[in-house]
């Protein structure tokens, strides 16, 4: 196993370098300067060249992009162009509350899928079933953003139990009560859309795997069903499913994007969105890198789970 993650490791650091790259290329080619975003539009172009100058932006493409992978094997992500703050503090500040909104979402919208998924599938077209299936269709089907603001709307403005944005009340003790409330609404927001995509996919996990021949023998044994289908069942069950977890990390990114702008939530997301706007391009790149390196380790962490759930998978 060690050897199979070391030389999934050393297969990982060419993926990056490929992803920084296109990155790279396709951060360039947007319209519009990180200069022109940074001065006043009725500034000289003599100027406007100075500074473009200054920060190397007329350098050949490759050359700036050798001057930043340099610095990043040193360990500098640069500085910001909008903000003037070293990039690695500014996505150390944010990374916090991202994973913890995107932990969270995936943990509520797990805690949902496995137990209806498991119902749906030993109940196959009863009324838990249908119900079951309902809700999954219309967690899939409504958008992320709808969803936020028809949540906003309700909890927020109407019934004014939750806060509709922010991590913490401006002037409040910023407390764990506190948090949990603000955490409330993106987390069901998030977890609602993962739930609705993984009931469907326990679902037919478990009814591949009750048709097979060893939980009839169970059955014929005597074991009890919860035990045939929460022991027995469940575990060979998790083996795709577990794959499907592992590809919804960057799929939550994608949604913490939006959900984050929505909310106020200062992280990643929303991070990313504000340096999109103004063209920030080292943070831009620094955020992609970070973006690339969860998705590889997600897939890593994925293969080691298979040999958990699956002890006839062995890597070498």
């Amino acid at each position: 196993m060690l050897a199979y993650i070391i030389r999934r490791l050393l297969i990982a650091v060419p993926v990056l370098l490929g992803v920084t790259i296109i990155n790279f290329i396709v951060i360039n080619l947007a319209p519009g300067s990180p200069v022109e975003m940074m001065i006043d539009p009725n500034t000289p172009p003599a100027d406007i060249e100075a500074k473009k100058e200054a920060l190397g932006l007329n350098d050949p493409l490759y050359l700036q992009y050798i001057h930043w992978l340099v610095d990043v094997f040193k360990g500098n992500f640069g500085f910001s162009l909008t903000t003037y703050q070293p990039v690695a503090q500014m996505i150390g500040e944010r990374i916090g509350p991202t994973v913890t909104l995107m932990g969270l979402s995936l943990i509520v919208g797990l805690a949902i899928a496995v137990p209806l998924g498991i119902i749906s599938a030993t109940r196959q077209n009863s009324k838990l079933d249908y119900l079951a299936t309902g809700g999954s269709f219309l967690g899939i089907s409504i958008p992320n953003f709808f969803l936020a603001l028809g949540l906003i709307y309700v909890f927020s403005l109407e019934l004014k139990l939750l806060p509709s944005g922010g991590m913490i009340t401006l002037g409040g003790d910023g407390g764990f009560v506190d948090r949990l409330k603000h955490l409330i609404l993106p987390v069901l927001v998030l977890g609602t859309g993962i739930a609705g995509k993984k009931i469907r996919y326990v679902r037919s996990s478990v009814i591949d795997i009750l048709g097979q021949d060893y939980l009839r023998t169970a059955r014929a044994k005597g074991v009890r069903e919860f035990m045939v289908v929460n022991k027995h069942a469940l575990r060979n069950a998790l083996i795709p499913i577990v794959t499907v977890i592992g590809l919804e990390v960057p799929i939550l990114l994608g949604g913490a994007v939006v959900t984050e702008q929505i909310f106020s939530w200062p992280g990643i997301g929303q991070l990313t969105m504000g340096s999109i706007m103004n063209r920030d391009y080292p943070t831009l790149m620094a955020l992609n890198l970070l973006a690339a390196f969860m998705v590889l380790a997600a897939n890593l962490l994925t293969d080691i789970i298979y040999s958990v759930a699956d002890p006839r998978i062995k890597y070498k």
